[in-house]
């Protein structure tokens, strides 16, 4: 393959090193590859621990959008972040030999604290909470965020903190791990710890193949029972779930542990069974931990979830709100209040032969002053398949439609033979079609149909993902709130304008709240 084929990474100093690692294996097989680095929601929300960010792949997430897009060909992750459920689309192609499965204890001064009533832990994961909470229950445990550097740096200067723990794999690659440290053995590590995993498209059957070359089996193997145990106990980074897969003399051995968040309930098993015959290991293994207690730790964990997942900006009917499936918790308001102008007689006095209308709103107001079939609209063009419906129904026939504002600009340039164009449009309207119309000579007589006024709310930290059904939407929001959530856009034009400031945006395949809700639930299942 000839192409450079571009690897998709977080840019903190691990996720180089590991995308730098598929690198070099790549080109010893000599193949051509550049780093690409992108900037994750794991990686700005550095304020709250892992599990309370409430974000299963929240590492991964912005990787997954930037191969659907095409911007890279492969992404590289940690496989211990990665989803058990990839996105559409998405395959595991490869993962590399293992490296060091452990977690690892580092400490200040001495190891003395451990026999302590009184010590002081910090981690960010619930898993390594858990375990050492049942361990050592009196002590306390802390969280702790930012790349290893930053840690280390964070334990150094706290003078409350005894010890923080971290993955050996993680300060091992990049040689950081000093020489107050421990591996502890006793703690099951995270299905996945210490193997680094490489994503592609599933279509894409080149890289596959590519990638297929640097796998290394006996990891995929052991990699794969313990994510598949992960999965049947439907647990991500907000359970405290542990799982090690190895194979030792042509067998294969593994161990795993489900515990309460604060320790004080543990369910733990070993097994071993001959490597060929561990088919069902993951599964069989994963109904005896939920016979012996499991399922009501998970059900405990499932009801201290947020109380609300999902925010819309438009007030939702009780019957879009049963749409959504069980399991979603969804808060509405409208974000934006529409009120139509009193629009002066004189305007529809006389036959106007070309007429913009890019949304519902500017066909109501229009009918709320004249009567439709008593308009004189000539040739009618607008923005999007609901709109154009809702002219045929109230006003007549569309000439053409396209699915955003700048498109349907574009169209006009080309295809307009009277250069003049009466745009029925909002107070608040983007700019794009009439500087576009402007740029190319043509003139527009706009006139103000009705009034949108932004009526926004900051919204709790809980909620993840906010529905959107316009770009006034997106901007009543963005003045009291942060775009660190996924938007769910109703159209492309509402998409377009989330794009400018959010990282994770979903487009509805059909322009309604319905389909909206529909890929909400895609997401959420």
């Amino acid at each position: 393959m000839s192409k450079i084929i571009r690897i998709g990474t977080r840019d903190s100093e691990l996720a180089l090193y590991q995308a730098n690692r598929v690198k070099s294996e790549l080109e010893k097989l000599g193949h051509k590859a550049k780093i690409v680095a992108v900037k994750s929601a794991g990686d700005l929300e550095l304020d709250k621990p892992l599990y309370e960010l409430g974000i299963t792949g929240i590492f991964t997430r912005t990787l997954d959008i930037a191969m659907l897009n095409g911007d890279v060909d492969i992404a590289v992750h940690s496989l211990k972040d990665v989803p058990t459920v990839l996105p559409k689309g998405i395959v595991q192609a490869a993962v590399l030999e293992r490296g060091n499965v452990r977690d690892t204890l580092v400490y200040k001064n001495n190891e003395e604290f451990l026999g302590a009533r009184d010590g002081v832990i910090a981690t960010s994961s619930l898993r390594r909470k858990a375990q050492w909470l049942n361990r050592y229950p009196t002590h306390t445990v802390e969280d702790i965020r930012g790349n290893i550097n930053t840690r280390l740096q964070k334990l150094e200067e706290s003078e409350t903190w005894h010890g923080a723990i971290f993955a050996a794999a993680g300060i091992g690659r990049l040689e950081l791990r000093p020489e107050e440290a421990v591996n502890l053995d006793w703690m099951v590590p995270a299905p996945g710890q210490g193997a680094i995993m490489v994503a592609a498209r599933e279509i894409d059957e080149d890289i596959l193949a590519i990638c297929a070359e640097i796998n290394h089996e006996e990891t995929e193997i052991c990699t794969t029972i313990e994510r598949t145990f992960l999965n049947k106990l439907e647990g991500g980074c907000t359970a405290p779930i542990g799982a090690l897969a190895y194979i030792k003399s042509e067998q294969v051995v593994f161990r795993v542990i489900l515990l309460s968040p604060d320790g004080s309930k543990k369910i733990e098993t070993d097994r071993v069974v001959k490597l060929g015959k561990h088919q069902d290991l993951a599964a069989t293994v994963a109904e005896f931990v939920l016979d012996r207690g499991g399922k009501y730790i998970m059900e405990g964990l499932h009801s201290e979830e947020k109380k609300t997942s999902v925010f819309s900006t438009k007030l939702l009917t009780n019957d879009q709100k049963d749409r959504f499936t069980k399991g979603i918790t969804v808060e509405s308001k409208d974000f934006i209040k529409v009120s139509p102008n009193r629009l002066p007689p004189r305007i529809f006095k006389k036959e106007i032969e070309n007429v913009i209308i890019t949304s519902k709103n500017a066909v109501e107001s229009i009918v709320t002053n004249f009567p439709g079939s008593e308009l004189q609209f000539k040739n009618i063009y607008c923005v999007g398949r609901k709109t154009r419906r809702f002219i045929k129904n109230n006003i007549g026939p569309v000439v053409h439609f396209e699915k955003t504002a700048k498109e349907l600009a574009h169209y006009l340039v080309d295809n307009l033979e009277t250069k003049e164009v009466t745009y029925f449009a909002s107070n608040l309207r983007l700019d794009d079609l009439p500087a576009i119309l402007e740029k190319n000579n043509i003139t527009i007589n706009e006139v103000e149909a009705y009034q949108t006024k932004f009526d926004t709310k900051k919204l709790d930290d809980t909620i993840e993902s906010v529905l959107f059904y316009s770009p006034s939407g997106v901007e009543s929001f963005l003045l009291e709130n942060k775009p660190n959530v996924i938007a769910f856009c109703i159209g492309d034009t509402t998409a377009v304008e989330a794009r400018k400031k959010f990282s994770d945006v979903r487009v509805a395949k059909l322009p309604t709240v319905e389909s909206v809700i529909d890929l909400v639930n895609e997401h959420y299942k």
